[in-house]
């Protein structure tokens, strides 16, 4: 008997199932909701069963049916990625469908412009982005969810593979008016008596504050922020200063006031960005150009969305 479904409107299925919610399983895969809604009913009308319970206000659950269902669509959408890959490693074609994970920080920075100009060159590869900490960054490359994921060399586990792309040597970040603004670089013992903002990230918190515990002495915390872009803007408005290894490549905050970047001195080895991925991972053709894409694309002397030319210089 002739399969009356297609693997779209599993897609479709298994995204709703993932998210309970019609709407975001449409932002998801980039269609409309009434399609969506008309593949789940095909789907429905197809297998003779209830996939979904409808909740009005919080969405829709599935049946005991439908969670059997979805763990079997996964595994034959899956399956039809593998067969794409293959097709694609024989035919050397760079295609299929490739996630990606970005660490928090700098994602508004550098992922979009490395992604456009990947797909660009290779139209037919389908990318899944995910805004990561770096501990789900781990869970996600084992557990299969990404295929690879450019972050720090931040406490990397032993199984899986790091690959370095490039250093970033940290500066403090202070609003023009700041009593340091006008140093051409500082140290430790130029921030200890002065308010800090700590970006209080997962493993990065204590990297920024590794800087004072070296010569024991301890910041002065006076704000804690996840957000580097709310780090960016609190520093403008004087709570205090920041330090980072990213610099943008433009001197406003968010809401438009001037920032001023610093030089660090320090004792520490700088921050390396590069790519994390399970073992054996760059045998795939699709990672593998992704990979070439990234070597060629960051470097010492450029990477997207940053101002790799005055790390090293002034404030300004």
């Amino acid at each position: 008997m002739p399969l009356r479904f297609t693997l779209r409107q599993l897609e479709y299925f298994v995204a709703v199932g993932e998210s309970g919610s019609i709407l975001q399983a449409s932002e998801k895969v980039h269609v409309s909701s009434p399609t969506i809604s008309t593949a789940i009913s095909q789907l429905e009308q197809e297998f003779g069963l209830s996939l979904f319970v409808r909740k009005h206000a919080k969405g829709l659950s599935l049946t005991e049916a439908g969670s059997q269902m979805l763990t079997q669509a996964k595994k034959l959408l899956s399956e039809a990625e593998q067969l794409n890959d293959i097709a694609g490693d024989i035919t050397q074609v760079v295609r299929g469908s490739l996630s990606i994970g970005c660490y928090l920080s700098f994602a508004q920075l550098i992922f979009p412009s490395l992604r456009r100009s990947f797909q660009t060159m290779y139209p037919e590869v389908r990318v899944n982005q995910f805004e990561l900490h770096q501990n789900d960054i781990f869970h996600y490359i084992r557990g299969a969810k990404i295929d690879i994921a450019l972050s720090y060399n931040l406490d990397i586990p032993a199984d899986l593979e790091f690959l370095p792309l490039v250093e970033l040597p940290p500066y403090v970040l202070v609003h023009e008016g700041h009593p340091l603004a006008h140093l051409p670089a500082v140290t430790v013992s130029h921030l200890q008596d002065y308010a800090m903002v700590l970006l209080d990230l997962p493993h990065s918190n204590v990297y920024f504050t590794s800087f004072f515990s070296q010569v024991g002495v301890k910041p002065v915390i006076a704000e804690r922020t996840q957000d580097m872009a709310v780090m960016r803007s609190l520093v403008a408005n004087g709570f205090g200063y920041s330090i980072a290894n990213l610099r943008p490549l433009h001197n406003l905050s968010p809401d438009g006031r001037k920032l001023c970047y610093i030089p660090l001195e320090c004792d520490l080895p700088n921050l390396v960005m590069g790519l994390v991925m399970a073992g054996g991972t760059r045998n795939s053709f699709t990672v593998q150009a992704f990979v070439e894409h990234c070597m060629h694309t960051i470097t010492e002397s450029n990477v997207p969305g940053m101002n790799m030319h005055s790390l090293a210089s002034s404030p300004g």
